[in-house]
């Protein structure tokens, strides 16, 4: 699965357009990929608040509750590997979000792993740094731990939107907390471009790749981004609550300081050394004792990626949400929403949000009827697209459905159309 498919476009009616889902599906390269999934019936357009379940993950967590904790017990931190999971499995993001080996580690939450990023990113700032610059648009928890730091270290901190970014840094500038995917609307940022502004002004570069990684090639290393961090349970289908991961630039990592410096990132950690020595390279992105459950099921399920591209991914991520515009614009009723996700493909995430009057009680309806999305405050209806699982004919029905919802309800004042 190595070569980029290509989907053909054509217009069609409403009453073409299953067939054409049918067609798509049949031609698409990644299909078989759906059967690595625990999946039913359900139209599941919510991967981008918590991925399906990985057929790989029940076996695989059976057997270490029941042989390596349950019978190897202690032995298994260091007979099952239990010790080197973060950066192993670290590893294996590396690849989906364009970082080397050994510039990745799994450990904790992504919160955590946000206020290891900033703080250690004003440490290595240079001196007479007196901002954070914080995406405007970013999502809560990125702006309350930015501001936290910024109370810790001195700095303040100044909301931007991401596309002013490179107008506003200045050399005031420590580091720029921006999120690659808006998580409201769907809306790619430009990574390398902004990046390159943060650099020219002495700025670092910190990437919150929640809504990216697994959906899009992201290229950490080939654009110089300095630290980034992302969770687990979206597009990488990790599990609730499955641990995030922290990025440090290889150019960086020996004078990257950790604000959590704990016993699992000491260079000696069973030394038991009161004094504290940080490890080498991304070892000290770690805090405590790892989470193990947790750790091995995202491995687990990280082998859904098995054969498979994150160009092919990207390439089918667009078809998808095109073809979907399509059919809500065949079979929505006129005026009744509007995309709000950009059309253009340079600036596309991978989810569909489209502003609706009553989201709320719509997106319950649609739940109801088998088609699983969810809505932000106070009128976006938000549909992610997994590629690894999500099907054309998915896009298809879930759009039908949305018409059926929106065409049994009285007329609402019309938000605009879809574009």
């Amino acid at each position: 699965m190595s070569e980029t498919p290509e989907f053909p476009v054509a217009p069609a009616s409403g009453s073409e357009l299953a067939i054409r889902a049918a067609e798509l599906d049949a031609a698409d390269p990644l299909a078989a990929v759906r059967e690595r999934f625990v999946l039913d019936d359900t139209v599941y357009l919510d991967g981008n608040s918590l991925g399906a379940l990985p057929r790989a993950v029940p076996g695989r967590i059976a057997d270490v509750v029941a042989r390596e904790w349950g019978e190897l017990r202690i032995r298994s931190w260091t007979e099952s590997g239990w010790w080197t999971a973060p950066e192993r499995i670290g590893d294996k993001i590396a690849p989906l979000i364009g970082a080397g080996p050994g510039r990745v580690v799994v450990s904790d939450s992504t919160s955590v792993n946000i206020f290891k990023a900033v703080v250690g990113g004003v440490r290595m700032a240079g001196k007479g740094c007196t901002e954070i610059l914080v995406d405007a648009t970013t999502f809560p928890t990125d702006g309350y731990i930015a501001r936290s730091a910024a109370r810790m270290t001195g700095l303040a901190v100044r909301p931007v939107e991401p596309a002013r970014i490179a107008d506003e840094v200045t050399e005031r500038t420590a580091v720029a907390l921006v999120n690659h995917v808006d998580y409201r609307t769907g809306r790619l940022n430009d990574l390398p471009s902004i990046t390159t502004a943060l650099h020219s002004a002495g700025a670092l570069a910190i990437w919150d790749l929640c809504h990216s990684a697994g959906a899009l090639p992201v290229g950490l290393d080939a654009y110089g981004v300095d630290l980034a961090v992302g969770c687990t349970y979206k597009y990488l289908n990790g599990g609730p609550g499955s641990p995030a991961y922290l990025y440090v630039r290889e150019g960086l990592q020996e004078r990257f300081e950790s604000p959590l410096p704990g016993w699992n990132s000491h260079i000696d950690p069973f030394a038991m050394d009161p004094g504290y020595a940080p490890a080498d390279g991304i070892l000290r992105g770690r805090v405590g004792t790892p989470d193990i459950l947790s750790l091995l099921a995202l491995e687990a399920a990280l082998e859904a990626w098995e054969g498979v591209s994150i160009e092919e991914v990207r390439a089918k991520s667009l078809a998808l949400t095109d073809f979907f515009l399509e059919c809500v614009d065949a079979h929505v009723p006129p005026g009744r929403v509007r995309s709000v996700t950009p059309a253009d493909h340079r600036q596309r995430g991978s989810q569909v949000a489209l502003e609706c009057s009553g989201a709320g009680e719509v997106m319950d309806e649609l739940i109801r009827r088998g088609v699983v999305g969810d809505f932000r405050h106070p009128d976006v209806l938000r549909f992610g697209f997994t590629p690894l699982y999500t099907s054309f004919a998915d896009a298809e029905r879930a759009a039908r459905v949305l018409g059926e919802v929106l065409g049994a309800q009285p007329d609402a004042v019309a938000p605009g159309t879809v574009g």
